[in-house]
This record gives C-alpha cells, sequence and structure tokens, in this order.
C-alpha cells in the first residue's frame, strides 16, 4: 500500500519522514500522521483517527493517543500527555526539604521507594551527609522489593490486557506479600517516606527479616509458574514476538534506558555502570536480550525479578548481622531526635520542633543524581539556595522518555498491536505529567 508520492530511489518512505539525527535512523524528526500526505497523493481508501484514550483500560493511566487507522493498521499516531498533571516538581519547591520528600513517591507511583530514594540520595550529597552502612543495605533491598512488585503490576496488566486474566491474580498475591512486607516496615503500603536524609525513619522492625525470607524463598517457584502458564502459550507468543521492534540504535536516540533499552541488545544498568548504595558488593546478573520486541522486554523484566530476589537475600545475610547498629546519621541539625527523648531533653524538643515547622538549611550548590528503577533511570535535578526549600527541582522521569518510542514501535502495527507495545513500554503517567 502507497501512501506517499513517489520518492528517489533508496529514499525512505513515509512514515519516516522529515531529517533523521542520524545515519540510517528510522525515527522522524516529528511524528508524523496520515493527515501529513496531501489529500491528493493518499492512495488509501478510507482512514479514520480515533483517540486511544485518555481514560482507557490499556493505557496504563491517563494518556491519549491519536491514532490514524486504515482499517486495522496504524498508520499515524501520536502521544498526547497532560491530563494528569500535578506539578509535583512546583510544589516541592514550596517545601521544606523535610516536608518535600513525600512528594517523589506520588511521581513513580509504581516505584515509590526508588523515587523517594534519588531525592533523598540528593539532599545528602549536597549535605555531604554520611549514611550508616545498615541504613545503605536495607535502602537496596527495599528498593529491589519495589523493582520486583512493579514488574509485578506491568506483567499482570499487560497479560490481562492480551487475555491472561489468570495471570493477574497471581501476580497481585505475590505483589501482596511485599506490600505486607512494606506495611510492617513502616505501617504503609505505599508512599512510605520511609527514607530519610541521613538513613531510615525508625530501625528495622523485629520480625521483618524472617518473613522476608519467606517471600525470597517463595518467589523463584512463582517466577516458575509464571513462566509455565506464559512461555508456551501461542496466544501470548504469537501476540509478543516480532511486535514493536525497537532497534538499539533508535533505543539509544530516543533516550531510553531501563528493560525497554536492554531489551533492545544495550548492555546498561546505572546499578552496575554507575553503582550506589552497595550495589558493587553484590552478585547480580544484568540481563540484556536482542530481538528488541514485546516480547524481549516481557523477559527482561521476568530476569530481573529473578536478579532481584537474589539481591534481596544478599542484603538479607548482611542485615542480620548488623543488629544493634545505627540506622540513621547523628545529626541533630538536619535529623529528628529519637522520639523517647522528646519526653526528657529541651533540646531534643527544639531540634524536633525546627526542623518539623522550619526545615533545615542545605548547602547552596546543584547536583544531578541518577539511580536504575523499575523504568529505568530516574534522575533529579536540585538546586538549593542555601535556604530552607528546594530552589529548582526537576525529575528525568523514563517512563516520559518510553512514551517517545510509542510512534517507532507502532510502526507498520495493527490495532491490537498498539495494546502490547504501550504495556510493553510500562510507562506510568504520574511519572511522565510531574
Amino acid at each position: 500500500m502507497t501512501i506517499a508520492p513517489e520518492r528517489p530511489a533508496g529514499a525512505r518512505q513515509w512514515p519516516l519522514v522529515g531529517e533523521p539525527p542520524y545515519e540510517g535512523s528510522r525515527i522522524p524528526a516529528r511524528v508524523p500522521t496520515i493527515l501529513d500526505v496531501p489529500p491528493a497523493l493518499r492512495e488509501v481508501d478510507d482512514v479514520l483517527q480515533v483517540n486511544f484514550g485518555p481514560n482507557h483500560p490499556s493505557t496504563h493511566g491517563v494518556l491519549r493517543l491519536i491514532v490514524d487507522l486504515d482499517g486495522e493498521q496504524v498508520v499515524g499516531l501520536s502521544a498526547v500527555i497532560g491530563y494528569l498533571h500535578t506539578g509535583f516538581e512546583k510544589n516541592m519547591e514550596q517545601k521544606t526539604w523535610w516536608k518535600a520528600i513525600t512528594y517523589p513517591a506520588r511521581v513513580d507511583y509504581v516505584g515509590y521507594q526508588n523515587n523517594e530514594l534519588v531525592f533523598v540520595l540528593a539532599i545528602e550529597k549536597l549535605l555531604e551527609l554520611e549514611v550508616p552502612e545498615k541504613a545503605t543495605w536495607m535502602r537496596m533491598l527495599l528498593c529491589e522489593l519495589n523493582r520486583i512488585h512493579s514488574h509485578l503490576v506491568y506483567l499482570g496488566t499487560s497479560a490481562l490486557e492480551l487475555g491472561a486474566i489468570s495471570m493477574f491474580w497471581y501476580c497481585f498475591r505475590e505483589r501482596e506479600t511485599i506490600l505486607d512486607l512494606f506495611e510492617m516496615v513502616c505501617g504503609a503500603r505505599m508512599h512510605t517516606r520511609y527514607f530519610q536524609a541521613g538513613g531510615l525513619a525508625e530501625d528495622i522492625p523485629a520480625g521483618f527479616f524472617p518473613e522476608c525470607r519467606k517471600f525470597v524463598d517463595l518467589m523463584p517457584s512463582a517466577l516458575d509458574d509464571y513462566l509455565a502458564i506464559l512461555d508456551r502459550n501461542q496466544i501470548w507468543l504469537k501476540r509478543t514476538k516480532g511486535v514493536g521492534l525497537l532497534s538499539a540504535e533508535d533505543a539509544i536516540a530516543l533516550g531510553q534506558s531501563g528493560p525497554v533499552l536492554r531489551a533492545s541488545g544495550v548492555d546498561w544498568d546505572l546499578r552496575r555502570g554507575a553503582p550506589y548504595l552497595a550495589y558493587d558488593q553484590v552478585d547480580f546478573r544484568v540481563p540484556v536480550y536482542t530481538g528488541c520486541d514485546v516480547y524481549d522486554r516481557y523477559r527482561v523484566r521476568m530476569d530481573e525479578m529473578a536478579e532481584s530476589t537474589k539481591i534481596v537475600r544478599q542484603c538479607l545475610d548482611r542485615l542480620e548481622r548488623m543488629e544493634g547498629q545505627p540506622w540513621i546519621a547523628d545529626d541533630r541539625k538536619v535529623v529528628l531526635p529519637p522520639r523517647e527523648e522528646l519526653h526528657t531533653s529541651m533540646e531534643s524538643l527544639i531540634h524536633h520542633f525546627k526542623i518539623v515547622t522550619e526545615g533545615y538549611r542545605v548547602p547552596e550548590g546543584e547536583v544531578y543524581v541518577a539511580i536504575e528503577s523499575p523504568r529505568g533511570e530516574s534522575g533529579v535535578y536540585v538546586v538549593s539556595d542555601g535556604g530552607p526549600k528546594p530552589w529548582r527541582v526537576h525529575f528525568r522521569a523514563p517512563s516520559f522518555a518510553a512514551l517517545e518510542a510509542t510512534a517507532t514501535c507502532t510502526h507498520d502495527a495493527l490495532i491490537a498491536d498498539l495494546i502490547a507495545i504501550v504495556g510493553s513500554l510500562d510507562a506510568v503517567m504520574g511519572d511522565t505529567d510531574r
């Protein structure tokens, strides 16, 4: 089917219009639609432009896709965001550093522990605050549990959209166990605010380690069950293999990271390439696949859940030997005093009151900190003017970058493929519409 005027031999055909950022790219300079082609030159009988969302169960949030359809063939696509704009970054600039910690977890509300961590790391870098070893390992443990939690949400919802209904219940069964562990640690299942500048809000509660051991012993068999359900299912394989292709060159040019990038054959993970916390002290493998399709994005996340389980087990081995060690830095100008001191020490009560009401001052400067979140490189750029509030906060959201690949991945796709492709990119709209 020809839908563009004839071009010189070797020229790229629509929808690959515009000057690419590099030779051989399939990426258009802007997202084209069929309406870009003059009516006299269109050789399609009937092109229908439809709205896919913003309120649609398969858009994983309030995402609007303007889709041009020729029958069931996607011949043009444009992603429209902004339906969930919450202004978190500007809200954080109006709060003290201490109070702003509650916001990042709501930016990526599925990978909340990781988002909370990246902002706290930025504060600690500006303060040059040393964190106790126990807090570092507990942060790593919870972030890996959160990675598993995020991938379970992806797997359950993506399988449900393609008809594997039982997978949703199985994945959310294990997700509930992880949320129970979060609740045991801090009393909240989501948006925990357990990470504080200087360490953790409270010591690790008694009974957490045995319950976490039960989970890491259970998770490998659960992953085997998931594979048994999907990897021999012909419907799943036909709906995912060879669908939503994104080459390594295009993935790099579009700023992809995380599972989307590694499923395109690029071996890059910040936990290994630019280690933070104690990732350079644990043994894990970075899964990389070269199929560049929906299926390989699924396999990367499946393997990552297995590797995260291994990391959690290693964290438990270390933490169980740290009984009685401090979990937060002893800097009363930044860290809240122990609760029991408030009844007996006027100085502790004053420090507590001033931190909660006025906040603490962070030295003047700017910093960018990035971590490997479940969706890829989650970074925060923070500027301090020396006052009690951030002067500027801006997040590098991997979900926003993932949506930029939507048009490229849906090249020559069917409308049914669009469901699988959007799910495989695993974008969270709170992370996109900050």
